[in-house]
């Protein structure tokens, strides 16, 4: 019986096709310093490292570090669309497009006492 070797969680086998790019909505009242947060190479990076798959329509609640202190800032991404296969991988592309508002809270006023509770 043959062994096949099991890859970590995020990590697709080598010979699963990934798709070649995923395309994220944020919403429209995330602030400036929020989408820096999001758009950042590093953040990507996360993405690519702890999503499986991406499928049109999925919601994504992810945290985003709000710095030395204050509470954390959770923003839903939505999946717009998928070029390729839904499977994530080494070389999958994220883009961001801007959607609806959503009263989200962010900026700089997440680390304050006026911030969310």
């Amino acid at each position: 019986m043959a062994r096949v070797p099991l890859c970590p969680r995020g990590v697709p086998s080598p010979m699963t096709e990934t798709a070649d790019s995923v395309v994220l909505s944020y919403p429209a009242d995330l602030s400036d310093w929020g989408r820096f947060q999001v758009e950042k190479d590093a953040f990507r990076a996360f993405l690519r490292r702890t999503r499986e798959t991406a499928s049109e329509g999925d919601v994504w609640e992810e945290f985003v570090g709000v710095g030395c202190c204050g509470n954390s800032l959770d923003v839903p991404l939505r999946v717009e669309s998928v070029d390729g296969p839904a499977a994530v991988g080494d070389d999958t592309a994220f883009d961001f497009a801007v959607r609806e508002a959503c009263d989200i809270d962010g900026g700089w006023q997440v680390q304050s006492e006026a911030g969310p509770s």
